[in-house]
């Protein structure tokens, strides 16, 4: 009589445990490629809020006889009702900065712009970036500078703390 051997099969733990090792090693690679290409994303798009913002605020001084919008200008959230801000550039205005839906100028923007940093539309006074997370945007209404709080146009970074 011929007699069968039976062959066990299927996977060691120790096959299998290789296995979940490779595919960890091979996770911790992969992940922080992903995690650098959404703050890349980020990046690219505040670059170019940033260029529209600044755009606008210049047609703003254009037609306003040279004058920016002040702080409290921008600080105003009359018409959007949210507390984000940006009356003057969200609304329409007259020479003089008033808002009034039957004014000729504006609106420079349909809604106020967010940091996507800080996910902030709020206006603070300042001359220059600012590492705080706390606000949205920086602005230096002599100038008519706008900064975006928490990123460093220079070298393209952010700062992940908050200043509260």
């Amino acid at each position: 009589m011929a007699t069968r051997t039976r062959r066990n099969t299927g996977f060691t733990l120790v096959e299998i445990l290789i296995v979940v090792v490779i595919l960890g090693i091979l996770a911790a690679i992969v992940i922080p490629q992903f995690t650098n290409a959404s703050e890349d994303a980020k990046s690219s798009s505040l670059y170019t809020q940033l260029q529209t913002i600044r755009s606008q605020l210049e047609l703003y001084q254009i037609q306003h006889n040279g004058a920016y919008p002040t702080l409290a200008q921008l600080q105003d959230d009359t018409g959007g009702g949210t507390g984000d801000q940006w009356g003057v550039m969200i609304n329409k205005t007259n020479v003089s900065g008033t808002i009034d839906a039957a004014n000729e100028f504006g609106p420079y923007m349909q809604q106020p712009p967010k940091n996507p940093f800080t996910n902030l539309s709020t206006v603070v006074a300042g001359t220059a970036y600012t590492a705080d997370l706390d606000d949205g945007w920086v602005y230096d209404a002599a100038t008519g500078s706008i900064w975006a709080c928490g990123f460093d146009e220079a070298t393209g970074t952010y700062s992940s703390t908050s200043g509260s």
